[in-house]
C-alpha cells in the first residue's frame, strides 16, 4: 500500500518541472509538498491516505531525481554556451514552390546564421534578424504561417560523445522549461543543441544553462581529483 502512494507521487512529481527544481535545489518544504499532492493521490487511489506517508514519499522522490548522472555530467560539463541575439524566425506553408524559394534562399544566406527546420505540413526559417524583411518577401501573405523577431539563439555546443548520450539534449531543455520559459524552436544539429526564445527570457535562460554546466564541471572534476577515494 505505501508503495503505490509511492508510486503515485513519484508520477505526480515527475509531470512538474518545477516541483522537480524545488525539491532537488532543497528548498521545497516536505509537508507543504504533501499537503499540495494529498487531494490527487487521494483521487488517484480512490481512498484517504495520511499526510505522514505523503511526506516519505515526497523525500523517496527527491532522491529519484537525478538531472545529472553518469555519461550525461561528462558530456555537460564538456559543453560552451554561446548567445546570439537579434534573431528572426518565419514559418510557410510546406509546399513546392516554398521549398524550391528556400532551396535559392540556401545559397544568398551561404556563411550566415541561417536554420531551416522542416515539418509535415510547414517549413521554419530562424535567420539574423536584419535580413527579416527580405525573407518574408520572397512569400506570399497567405503562405506565411507565423513571423516573429526580437528572438534569440542559446547554442550549446558539446563533445562528440553527445551523439551517442541519451538524456542530454533532455537535461539542457528541462533546465530551461523548469523557469518557465517558453521555448520558440529548437533544432539540434550533430553537436549543437540551438534553442530559440523570445530576447525577454534570454537572462534567464543562459544563466540556467550556465549553472547547469558548471553544477556538471564540479561533479565531473570531484571524480577526476579523488579516483582513488573509497568513501567511508
Amino acid at each position: 500500500m505505501v508503495d503505490s502512494i509511492s508510486r503515485v507521487v513519484q508520477d505526480l512529481i515527475s509531470r512538474d518541472l518545477s516541483l522537480q527544481d524545488a525539491l532537488q535545489r532543497g528548498y521545497a518544504n516536505y509537508s507543504a509538498v504533501a499537503r499540495m499532492l494529498q487531494s490527487r493521490v487521494e483521487g488517484i487511489l480512490g481512498r484517504r491516505v495520511k499526510l505522514e506517508g505523503l511526506i516519505t514519499s515526497v523525500k523517496r522522490a527527491k532522491t529519484a531525481y537525478q538531472p545529472l548522472r553518469g555519461d550525461i555530467t561528462r558530456v555537460v560539463a564538456g559543453s560552451t554556451l554561446n548567445l546570439r541575439t537579434d534573431v528572426a524566425k518565419v514559418s510557410v506553408e510546406k509546399t513546392n514552390r516554398t521549398l524550391e524559394v528556400i532551396r535559392r534562399t540556401l545559397g544568398k544566406f551561404l556563411g550566415e546564421f541561417l536554420h531551416v527546420l522542416v515539418g509535415i505540413s510547414a517549413v521554419t526559417l530562424i535567420f539574423d534578424q536584419r535580413r527579416f524583411e527580405d525573407v518574408c518577401s520572397m512569400f506570399p501573405a497567405e503562405e506565411v504561417l507565423d513571423k516573429r523577431q526580437d528572438l534569440a539563439a542559446l547554442v550549446v555546443q558539446s563533445p562528440r560523445e553527445i551523439v551517442d548520450t541519451a538524456g542530454c539534449i533532455t537535461t539542457f531543455y528541462n533546465q530551461v522549461s523548469r523557469r518557465h520559459i517558453n521555448i520558440e524552436e529548437t533544432v539540434s544539429c550533430f553537436t549543437d543543441t540551438i534553442i530559440v526564445l523570445s530576447m525577454e527570457d534570454v537572462d534567464k535562460a543562459f544563466t540556467a544553462l550556465t549553472d547547469l554546466i558548471s553544477e556538471a564541471r564540479k561533479a565531473a572534476a570531484k571524480k577526476i581529483i579523488f579516483p582513488h577515494i573509497t568513501p567511508i
